[in-house]
């Protein structure tokens, strides 16, 4: 019989980095304006933030939420289901509907939630989902509360996905596809065409999740899907409203019947309270300006085309990002941890993602580019970041750079190993 407790009074890891000064965490942001953030009394650029078309500052969308505030309090105390339904929660569902081309949507208090929710009420026992490698961490717990099977494929490799669909589909009755239209960590585009024609091919359901898509992709903003000019062709579209959309919360889209399942069957639906009203009316005005002021969209892939150009010029083995989220792959976790401390050191806020997110050994820092970020603000950036990629050996070692990228090739899939391979963002 033991302690439950004794793995907590054991556990050191944190606080092992946090003993050498290195540890990038958990870093309190007293204050945010435009690209920058103030932290420990000192203004910093932040190039970490999914604050994508950069409006959470945004004159309309700060009035937006103070007049919910007026008008309904700051909180709904109760779920959806009960007391906590209100008229501009169904307004959102049907302005979104619109916006992606669906004929229903319904809305969860957090993307999380929202994969949670979605994926876990719709697999039964004899059921089975098949999930790419490097699907986010709520699609992972809704693979895990659902009770059917979960098979996995590699990451964004269409030859795999249909070798374990061809060895494996017929086992089982229904069967979901599940993948990110954008990869948080690595920035890939899903093949979408190519999981759209297997999903057909194997009699299977469709499940993207556009929460790094939307407001990014597509000629205004609408996901994946529309940056491929293929409207309404996954079965259910989830996305999250704490990126582009400047608030929190969380969505699925698709046919009423299936909605209208989710809405009575999704327990983490049920049973959390609806999303605040201030954030809600943030959510239907930034829909309005995405839809009005298409600067935005068009000032984000400007400054991602740039970095992207400019980091892999450097020499940075950027995954081939073709997003404006770009990592730059490092090395080791420590070393991954002083290089952000010195980014940090030198104005600059980003955070590294070390194992097990990704392999042992190739720890990546994840940047992303935003609307607001000025042309001096990247320039001062790229400064930064050519400097620390010499003094850390980054930029100069060209067999520690072959190998990392040898390492990255089989947890990402990418062979890409320098600014030669590099395929320019298509830009709205």
């Amino acid at each position: 019989m033991g302690d439950l407790f004794s793995k907590c009074h054991t556990f050191d890891e944190a606080k092992r980095i946090q003993a050498t000064g290195l540890y990038p965490f958990f870093r309190p942001i007293q204050s945010t304006c435009g690209a920058a953030v103030v932290t420990h009394g000192k203004r910093r650029l932040m190039i970490g933030s999914n604050n994508y078309l950069g409006l959470t500052h945004h004159p309309r969308v700060k009035a937006a939420a103070k007049r919910a505030i007026s008008l309904y309090g700051t909180g709904c105390t109760g779920s959806r289901f009960l007391n906590g339904n209100l008229a501009i929660h169904e307004e959102l569902e049907i302005q979104l509907a619109c916006f992606l081309k669906r004929e229903a949507c319904l809305v969860f208090s957090t993307g999380f939630l929202a994969n949670q929710g979605t994926l876990s009420c719709l697999m039964s026992r004899n059921d089975v989902i098949y999930s790419d490698r490097e699907n986010h961490a709520s699609i992972i717990e809704g693979t895990r509360m659902s009770i059917g099977d979960t098979i996995k494929f590699k990451h964004n490799d269409m030859e795999d996905l249909e070798r374990v669909l061809t060895q494996t589909r017929g086992k089982y009755e229904g069967a979901l596809i599940v993948a990110d239209g954008v990869f948080s960590m690595s920035g890939d585009i899903l093949a979408l065409p190519k999981v759209a024609e297997l999903a057909r091919k194997h009699c299977c359901r469709f499940y993207v999740d556009d929460a790094h898509a939307l407001g990014v992709l597509g000629p205004q903003g609408q996901g994946t899907e529309f940056h491929f000019n293929m409207p309404k062709t996954a079965d259910l579209v989830m996305g999250t409203f704490s990126k582009s959309f400047a608030s929190i919360g969380g969505f699925v889209a698709g046919d009423t019947d299936v909605i209208h399942y989710i809405k009575h069957k999704a327990r983490p639906f049920i049973f959390s309270a609806a999303m605040p009203p201030a954030a809600v009316a943030t959510v239907l005005e930034c829909l309005k300006v995405i839809e009005e002021e298409p600067e935005h969209l068009q000032n984000l892939w400007k400054n991602a085309k740039k970095m992207q150009r400019s980091l892999n010029q450097m020499g940075y083995n950027t995954l081939n990002s073709q997003t404006p989220i770009i990592p730059l792959l490092i090395g080791n976790d420590l070393l991954a941890f002083a290089f952000t401390q010195k980014l940090y050191e030198k104005g600059i806020f980003a955070t590294p993602v070390v194992k097990p997110a990704v392999p042992e050994g190739c720890a990546l820092i994840r940047t992303s580019y935003m609307a607001s970020h000025t042309n001096d603000d990247l320039d001062y950036a790229l400064g930064v970041l050519e400097d620390l990629g010499k003094e850390f050996g980054i930029l100069s070692d060209q067999s520690r750079q072959d190998e990392i990228a040898s390492l990255a090739q089989v947890h990402f899939g990418t062979k890409i190993t320098g600014r030669e391979n590099h395929v320019p963002a298509q830009i709205y």
